[in-house]
């Protein structure tokens, strides 16, 4: 397996990127959107696109805009703006490498690739991950506490995942502009919905109302025993399997 460092332009500038990929002529290619607030070498990242490198399937990590070594301030960023980014991602591999044919989202992530699926034409198999099923629900769950501050101040310093940031009200206001729901109920592609019953951070109803919304064909598969973040080296390993098992049925193989 190979890692390439990569970068490319974004709506916020310079977009930086990772590209596993196999020793050999990869069977197909695909993107991986992080979780929010993270990075593309958060270990859920790095290890299912490692995972999936092993198996055949070059996998392009990337950083959204404000965060890890990607160019923008995370406060001037929101969800339309995440799928921009993985648009751009998409272009880029496009023009590069080859479109990719799988789309694979964690937590925030996954919702940025439902929007994001059909301004992707050629990708045929999607997966979330511990994805809610609407950007809202990160507001009212991550940020309600810190809602009336943003509403009076125009932003509140949070502090997510052991870190500060800052939220501006554009980012509450966009979260709930979306209709993932028509997006999902018309998705048009292959989906795999993951999730952890456990999962304290995005609950499991979550993960119930994207697989009802979404037409055949559709797959759940439960993430018993993990972690909101799947910390855990041999649960990538897992989550790395399933999807290259469940995607060879829906992706070319030819690479291109």
């Amino acid at each position: 397996m190979l890692t390439e460092r990569i970068d490319f332009p974004g709506p916020h500038g310079k977009l930086s990127a990772k590209l596993d990929a196999p020793t050999g002529t990869p069977r197909a290619y695909g993107i991986f959107a992080h979780c929010f607030t993270c990075s593309k070498d958060v270990l859920a990242a790095t290890f299912i696109a490692r995972g999936l490198a092993s198996l055949g399937i070059a996998v392009l990590r990337f950083d959204f805009a404000g965060l890890g070594a990607s160019h923008g301030d995370f406060a001037d960023t929101n969800f339309s703006s995440n799928v921009e980014d993985l648009v751009a991602a998409a272009n880029h591999m496009r023009e590069k490498f080859a479109a990719p044919q799988l789309l694979v989202g964690h937590s925030l992530g996954g919702a940025a690739v439902l929007a994001a699926a059909q301004r992707v034409p050629e990708a045929k198999a999607i997966v979330t991950i511990a994805a809610p099923s609407d950007p809202h629900y990160v507001v009212n769950t991550l940020l309600g506490e810190h809602l009336d501050t943003i509403a009076q101040q125009g932003e509140a310093r949070v502090k997510l995942a052991g870190r500060d940031f800052n939220i501006r009200q554009h980012f509450v206001e966009d979260a709930g502009q979306h209709r993932l729901h028509e997006k999902i109920a018309t998705l048009g592609r292959a989906l795999l919905v993951m999730h952890a019953p456990q999962d304290d951070t995005v609950g499991m109803d979550n993960a119930t109302r994207i697989f009802e919304l979404a037409q055949h064909p559709k797959s759940f598969v439960s993430l018993d025993g993990m972690d909101h973040l799947i910390t855990r080296r041999e649960d990538a390993a897992y989550v790395a399997g399933v999807i290259s098992a469940w995607s060879a049925r829906y992706l070319d193989g030819s690479g291109a």
